[in-house]
């Protein structure tokens, strides 16, 4: 019995200490930035960006692609590692499922702000045509988010009917969770339900998963444009969705830890099999890049040409080659030894994929833009490079503090790591139940 009340008490959400209330304001004020930044934008359009008739997709479309590749996780450790039945993951289920929910939420926002007129976005769901792959992406989003929300709530019904007792002493908090746990009194038949639905959802999010990377691929891959006009960009996507979100996890993973004391739960062994999960991501996504610039190389169209120049040896070279050696070469050199798997190295290596995840997304977005097949005549010499704007950043900023916002406000009230599910696998659930009867 003290096992399993040591359990919840470890487990159970813990208030901001004064750190936490400074990160939730830092993230509260580069929100309200951008939010002014906005108003700017949609008072005066997409003029003061730093979009043109060349590069009319830009930073924005990259950070989209990053928060819908980011998302990818929620499957990947919750629903691929859940139904292999490896127990390891469980205390990195709740953390990725949060990711993907925060992630997919943001990358539907950001959608909208790269539109100049975002009040015409019901035009989508009154005139949309299935023909079009943006339509695909819509529905794809929407049905991957509700599903994802499913599957953050429904493992949480135990969990919130153990907070209610927990908090027992704060009446306002423990109506709220006692009203979220859906009178959840954990019998044979509530267990049976909840058991099927997750498998079930488990099962539904993997191919929706899936798709919404692959058809994110299709907006590029049904172009002609050189660097987009590729077969191999579903697979390609998808490949390096995992790496981003094994990253993201293996960052939040040490963060979280560190802030909550968690050595107890997320041990070295899930650093290491993360580590490990990593470096095998890596070489896959590796293998795709291989396929993606090998080819069109050994092809050498005009175009073609053209844009590998750029990436190769021209302007984006730089920021190209740190990209594939550091955030792809790198990890894979480092994990491979056990001492790189422990959790400062792999923290940092995951900080370094997960920037370069987002960088890669630039890279795959940018340079394209500015290979058009029919070259816009007597344009200004600048509509030939696409460079973002200071508002663009504060924007882009914006988003990705609004999506760390809700990571941590999801934290404040939600076990990081899964109580009811813990304390099963440990077998206090059964020593629990025996003294209660």
């Amino acid at each position: 019995m003290k096992d399993y009340d040591k359990l919840i008490q470890d487990l159970a959400p813990r208030k901001f200490g004064k750190l936490g209330q400074i990160w939730v304001a830092f993230l509260c004020v580069i929100i309200l930035l951008a939010m002014y930044a906005y108003y700017q934008q949609i008072d005066k359009g997409l003029i003061i960006t730093g979009m043109r008739d060349y590069a009319l997709w830009g930073i924005y479309i990259s950070n989209f692609v990053f928060f819908v590749a980011i998302s990818l996780v929620g499957s990947l450790v919750t629903a691929i590692l859940r139904l292999s039945g490896l127990h390891w993951s469980t205390p990195l289920t709740r953390i990725s499922e949060v990711i993907a929910v925060a992630a997919i939420m943001m990358a539907g926002l950001t959608i909208i702000l790269d539109m100049g007129r975002p009040e015409r976005i019901y035009n989508i769901f009154l005139h949309g045509r299935l023909q079009s792959p943006i339509i695909w992406d819509v529905l794809v989003i929407t049905t991957y988010l509700v599903i994802s929300l499913l599957l953050l709530y429904y493992p949480l019904l135990p969990d919130f009917a153990i907070l209610k007792k927990h908090f027992k002493e704060k009446p306002f908090l423990s109506k709220i969770y006692d009203k979220l746990s859906l009178n959840w009194k954990g019998s044979e038949a509530q267990e049976k339900i909840y058991n099927s639905a997750i498998r079930t959802l488990s099962v539904m999010i993997i191919p929706i998963a899936f798709t919404i990377h692959t058809v994110t691929a299709w907006l590029f891959a049904t172009t002609y444009r050189p660097g987009w006009d590729s077969s191999n960009f579903g697979p390609y996507f998808i490949a390096g969705a995992f790496v981003a979100g094994a990253g993201a996890v293996v960052v939040l993973m040490y963060v979280l830890r560190k802030v909550y004391h968690l050595e107890e739960y997320i041990t070295d062994f899930h650093f290491d099999k993360m580590g490990k999960l990593l470096v095998l991501l890596c070489l896959v996504y590796l293998y795709f890049n291989v396929n993606e610039y090998l080819v069109p190389a050994y092809k050498t169209t005009v175009e073609e040409a053209a844009h590998l120049e750029g990436m190769f040896t021209g302007d984006f070279a730089p920021l190209f080659w740190s990209v594939i050696i550091l955030g792809l070469i790198l990890p894979v050199i480092v994990l491979i030894f056990p001492k790189g798997r422990k959790p400062l190295p792999l923290f940092i290596i995951g900080l370094i994929v997960v920037f370069g995840a987002w960088w890669k997304r630039y890279l795959i977005v940018s340079p394209t833009l500015l290979h058009p097949f029919l070259p816009v005549q007597g344009v200004p010499e600048e509509w030939h490079y696409y460079h973002p704007t200071l508002l663009e950043w504060m924007i882009t900023f914006g988003t990705l503090a609004s999506a760390l916002l809700i990571m941590t406000i999801l934290f404040r009230y939600l076990p990081i790591i899964p109580i009811h599910e813990t304390a099963e696998e440990k077998g206090f659930l059964e020593t629990h139940k025996t003294e209660e009867l």
